[in-house]
């Protein structure tokens, strides 16, 4: 029975997405369908106003990825997104149950001492609070799954098909603005850009359940919130990404934009040093280098999931807890992608520890 009433809400999801996307193709053809707000420069980020939603734009996420130890000492590591998405339709339709906004999230668990990785999705049409992504700051949920900021600090609930979270996060740092003051560009031309910030050395605690088990956790994450209405150039075909909170108090984000050839197209990096200076590197300062792959039995995607990157005069290997980490969100955003959690190491010896995400292998990635 828990596998058919899985099954049957899945295929409602798919339902509720079809129509949505019908609806914003069928608004392409639309007499005067919606305009959105491009991302330039200069526009300075202010908080908590950026903490919150920006329905001006047509898609936004709320990322948080982190690594959790229980009181067994056993590491876990853990993601949750929440995405908006704004469909081009007609402003001025006036039915309540037109899909302005849709609401996508993601979670996923990772075990590495059981070999287990547990993923959830769901997908809403906003409206009538039952899924909503508020202004002034974080406040998105989608049924009793929520990511919200209260106090300075974060809580996030989310009870999935055969796991759940419930955990509270804390700023240690304040949050780290990337490309130019929060402008971060995604490819060559200007206007293919997000604005984008982060928030490295979250201190986390809360609960974590899975395969009947109930444990308290403690660890440190990284929250991701970028905001677009042009993310991708034409001629992308997905991204690799890391986020790495290092042990000195130091953190790293940096992405390389790849073309439809598998070489690099666009790239950029932020590093907060542990004095807390930043900085920037372009993308000919970064490198990211395959050092082995993983096919998944899933998908039959190909994903180099030990990496070498080169961050200026740093090079750091990243390596997986473990490799299959795979992500199958089609029911919901329509992508595959490699979520995993990396140790990251220097001359040999443990730095960090953080998140690498690998999109576009599976098949090339389409954003607004």
């Amino acid at each position: 029975m828990r596998r058919r009433a899985h099954g049957l809400a899945m295929a409602s999801m798919a339902i509720i997405l079809v129509a949505a996307l019908a609806a914003w193709a069928y608004a392409a053809d639309a007499d005067e369908p919606a305009s959105f707000a491009p991302v330039l420069p200069g526009r300075a980020l202010v908080f908590p106003r950026d903490y919150g939603s920006h329905p001006e734009f047509r898609i936004e996420w709320w990322y948080l990825t982190g690594w959790l130890t229980t009181t067994q000492r056993e590491t876990l590591g853990f993601q949750i997104t929440f995405f908006r998405a704004r469909p081009a339709l007609q402003e001025a339709n006036p039915s309540a149950f037109a899909p302005r906004e849709l609401l996508i999230a993601h979670c996923a668990l990772s075990d590495p001492q059981h070999a287990r990785f547990w993923h959830d999705q769901r997908v809403r049409r906003a409206g009538f609070g039952l899924a909503e992504a508020q202004t002034g700051d974080t406040r998105v949920w989608i049924d009793d799954w929520r990511l919200e900021r209260d106090a300075g600090a974060y809580r996030a609930q989310l009870l999935a098909q055969d796991f759940a979270f419930t955990l509270q996060l804390s700023a240690t740092q304040p949050p780290l603005p990337n490309g130019e003051a929060g402008y971060s560009r995604k490819g060559p031309e200007p206007l293919s850009a997000s604005y984008y910030y982060s928030e490295p050395h979250l201190r986390v605690s809360g609960e974590v359940r899975r395969a009947g088990r109930r444990d308290a956790v403690s660890g440190e994450a990284w929250l991701d919130h970028e905001w677009s209405s042009n993310y991708l150039d034409s001629h992308a075909a997905g991204w690799d990404w890391i986020g790495l909170n290092l042990d000195d108090g130091a953190a790293i984000m940096a992405f390389r934009i790849r073309d439809r050839q598998g070489g690099s197209l666009f790239g950029a990096a932020t590093v907060r040093g542990p004095d807390g200076a930043v900085h920037t590197f372009s993308a000919d300062e970064i490198a990211f280098t395959p050092r082995r792959t993983w096919r998944s039995p899933h998908t039959q995607a190909t994903y180099p999931v030990a990496m070498q990157v080169q961050v200026g005069s740093r090079e750091l290997e990243l390596a997986p807890v473990m490799d299959d980490q795979e992500n199958d969100s089609r029911m919901s955003a329509g992508a595959v992608y490699w979520e995993g959690a990396v140790s990251a190491l220097e001359h040999g010896q443990r730095v960090g520890q953080g998140y690498l995400e690998l999109t576009g292998y599976e098949r090339p990635l389409s954003l607004p």
